[in-house]
């Protein structure tokens, strides 16, 4: 009876074993997380080395503080990857619910995704995770590659066009696009003030190939170029809109081609240079309500 007793019990165990084994592997993983921390990202050629103030690059994938996941999510969307798993340190027992927080922030993930490279945007983003700290980030990325081919072979043939060389200053480099990509594109006022959407006009695609865009489209392609010159920049967004900030000459200033190509009565084409290149507290003087943003987050453009 005794051993029946006995054997009843291992088959018992046996079979918790099997029930809850992916929280035995989750646990045992986690284990060997926490003393690995090797960095197993991979970058993709649109993976910018550049850190900024709000969220900078980091090889450490072990959170002890809710800045370590902001530079995490910056880190793992600036990559390129489509998916990503890490885990919570063990000492960061607030780690699940910043974690929450952040991922259930739209507005927040949408300023983090302004300081990584066009080309890896997101389009979409998921956070997974469980009770033992486990996090898997999951993205759809903005453009395809067929896009991004056909894109970066049209920008090289903008460049010749321009004529742009290493003798032009970097302010003429960027006058010479800004003033092309506007007198090139229309503002598409069917897909803003009527959610219409014909053109893919709120990414870079949409300017060079349709002649469309919202301020999502003007400010991708505007930083696809700069990005080109390699010259430090990021999309700064407000609640509405979305314009450039450019690092130049040692200061940070805004660039905003969506208000530089205003919508006029008669249809007739004109470029403007109202926020070509200003300070903030000029950009401030001429337009507030669509360019208030979080100076906590875009630190660099705060007066």
């Amino acid at each position: 009876m005794k051993k029946l007793v006995k054997l009843g019990i291992f088959f018992i165990i046996i079979g918790l074993i099997f029930a809850f084994q992916d929280k035995f592997i989750d646990g045992y993983n986690i284990l060997l997380i926490k003393y690995d921390k090797k960095d197993t990202l991979s970058k993709n050629d649109y993976y910018r080395n550049s850190d900024f103030l709000f969220v900078q690059n980091t090889n450490d994938f072990l959170p002890k503080k809710k800045q370590d996941l902001y530079n995490i999510y910056y880190t793992v969307i600036n990559s390129g990857m489509e998916e990503f798993t890490f885990y919570c340190d063990f000492d960061y027992k607030n780690c699940l619910k910043d974690l929450k927080e952040i991922a259930n922030d739209q507005s927040m993930l949408s300023n983090i995704n302004n300081f990584v490279h066009p080309f890896n945007s997101f389009s979409h983003i998921e956070t997974e995770y469980n009770n033992y700290g486990k996090v898997t980030i999951k993205l759809e990325h903005s453009y395809t590659d067929q896009e991004i081919k056909a894109i970066k072979e049209e920008m090289s043939k903008i460049t010749t066009t321009l004529g742009i060389n290493d003798s032009m200053s970097d302010v003429e480099k960027i006058r010479k696009y800004h003033d092309y990509i506007i007198d090139n594109t229309t503002y598409d006022v069917d897909r803003s003030d009527h959610g219409i959407i014909r053109y893919k006009s709120d990414t870079a695609y949409g300017p060079l190939f349709e002649g469309y865009a919202i301020c999502g489209g003007y400010s991708d392609l505007m930083g696809l170029f700069l990005d080109e010159m390699n010259i430090k920049n990021f999309r700064v967004s407000s609640n509405i809109h979305v314009w450039n900030a450019v690092y130049i000459n040692g200061n940070w200033l805004n660039l905003d081609l969506t208000w530089d190509d205003p919508i006029t009565n008669d249809g007739s084409n004109i470029i403007d240079d109202n926020y070509f290149l200003i300070t903030t507290e000029k950009l401030e003087s001429i337009e507030k309500k669509q360019h208030t943003f979080n100076q906590e987050v875009y630190k660099e453009l705060a007066v």
